[in-house]
């Protein structure tokens, strides 16, 4: 299936398949009690969604919207689980992508203990180039999206994108 950005896939609280996005972005959102949404995780090509669903069957924790158009195959749950009680050795393969994901996140978590908030920008846009690709940033994340990431206000990072691009010359 072919989702466009900002197409929902499938949304907190919702129980159902799971996921593998052969193409594309998503992000995860986490709506809380008083409505406000975090951007918690970005899911990136070959990873199979919900993480948490990966052995045993869960509700989605989150709502997965596309961040750019995405090809994204479901993966029916039933048959899913039947193919892991048949073939053991599958649940290497799930622990070899829960493993990497865990490392991914790691980084991520690295960002949000850097001290000022123009270090913890540079690693998130060093883990964006290692983990998205050659896309910009903000070509991707909106400046509140980037700011929930790395824990400022979207105006501490409209700060310092301009202060980047001042710097580079742009």
């Amino acid at each position: 299936m072919l989702l466009h950005k900002g197409e929902t896939l499938f949304r907190q609280g919702e129980s159902g398949p799971l996921y593998h996005l052969k193409s594309g972005l998503l992000k995860i959102v986490r709506v809380h009690e008083d409505g406000s949404p975090i951007l918690f995780n970005i899911i990136v090509p070959s990873e199979i969604i919900p993480h948490h669903s990966l052995i045993s069957p869960k509700d989605y924790h989150g709502t997965a919207i596309a961040l750019v158009t995405s090809e994204v195959e479901t993966l029916p749950a039933a048959q899913w689980y039947a193919s892991l009680k048949q073939h053991p050795e599958k649940g290497l393969e799930i622990a070899l992508q829960l493993q990497s994901k865990l490392r991914m996140m790691q980084q991520r978590i690295d960002q949000l203990t850097q001290t000022s908030p123009s270090d913890k920008l540079h690693k998130l846009q060093e883990w964006f180039g290692t983990y998205i690709g050659s896309a910009a940033l903000t070509d991707v994340l909106t400046q509140e999206e980037i700011g929930q990431l790395i824990g400022v206000r979207r105006e501490t990072v409209n700060r310092l994108l301009r202060a980047q691009s001042a710097g580079s010359g742009r």
